[in-house]
């Protein structure tokens, strides 16, 4: 596929996802962006995810974000990551999906938002939340011991 064929596809996937009225096209539009791997939609996948109001397009645009890597994408998706946290039930696959898109982008900035879910008592958030640290900071316990005096969320806060 030549570059004018690629720009094609995306327009028409950023025109789908704005304006379809029907989720599962939505949804599929932003998988396909994430596949196209496009740095171009990263902030265009930001607006929709501030505006986008069905869960699994959320969730689809979240993943979209994290197969792209751009950093830019960090604090939206923690933005996602705090809201979920204030819930009363917290969607478990959602937080997945977030940590999981946070480990691709590898933004160490994340690091301070995810740094709760290490206390977390769910064994698998838990866990995940551990590989995201290991992936964005290898270090990360090393760090910690050396500053034993301050929390995690101290030591990783980078400000925003």
């Amino acid at each position: 596929m030549d570059w004018h064929e690629k720009n094609v596809e995306f327009n028409a996937l950023i025109k789908q996802l704005f304006h379809d009225g029907d989720w599962q096209k939505r949804a599929e539009a932003a998988r396909r962006l994430g596949i196209l791997k496009d740095g171009r939609a990263t902030n265009l996948l930001c607006r929709a995810l501030r505006s986008e109001e069905d869960h699994i397009v959320t969730n689809k645009i979240i993943e979209a974000l994290g197969r792209i890597g751009d950093g830019r994408a960090t604090l939206r998706i923690v933005e996602k990551l705090q809201e979920e946290q204030e819930k009363y039930e917290i969607d478990k696959f959602r937080i997945i999906y977030i940590i999981e898109s946070l480990i691709r982008i590898k933004d160490k900035r994340a690091l301070t938002f995810i740094a709760p879910i290490l206390e977390s008592s769910d064994h698998e958030l838990k866990n995940l939340a551990q590989k995201a640290f290991d992936a964005i900071e290898p270090n990360w316990k090393k760090i910690i011991e050396n500053e034993r005096n301050k929390t995690i969320q101290e030591i990783f806060k980078t400000g925003k």
